[in-house]
């Protein structure tokens, strides 16, 4: 775990450089070649097109309650080989030591492809 107040400082326009968006969990299926459980999910970002991600999200989500979610991702990393899986977008999730990983999601429905500041 990192301390938040070691970080180092970025300038907000550093922040800006990153493609921040919401999109809805279409598919979602057990990453079976990861070495730590987690899900291969298909995500629609609306006119920003269909993304996979390998998320490590199992120990507080099952696959039914995952599809149909929103969710929060950055969308303009480069795409990453993560257990067999090309993982085009990051899904964000808060890491809590107690309740273990917690998706950032709207509290309204949005549009898919809605951007994030």
């Amino acid at each position: 775990m990192y301390n938040l107040f070691e970080l180092e400082k970025v300038e907000f326009t550093d922040f800006l450089k990153i493609g921040l968006a919401i999109g809805t969990i279409i598919e979602v299926e057990q990453n079976k070649k990861a070495r730590m459980p987690a899900y291969k999910l298909k995500i629609d970002f609306g006119d920003l097109g269909i993304k996979i991600s390998s998320a490590q999200i199992t120990e507080n989500y099952l696959e039914a309650d995952l599809k149909g979610k929103q969710i929060v991702a950055a969308i303009n990393f480069p795409a990453k080989q993560v257990a067999g899986v090309k993982s085009e977008v990051l899904v964000l999730a808060g890491v809590c030591k107690e309740e273990g990983t917690i998706l950032l999601e709207p509290s309204i429905k949005v549009r898919n492809g809605t951007r994030v500041l």
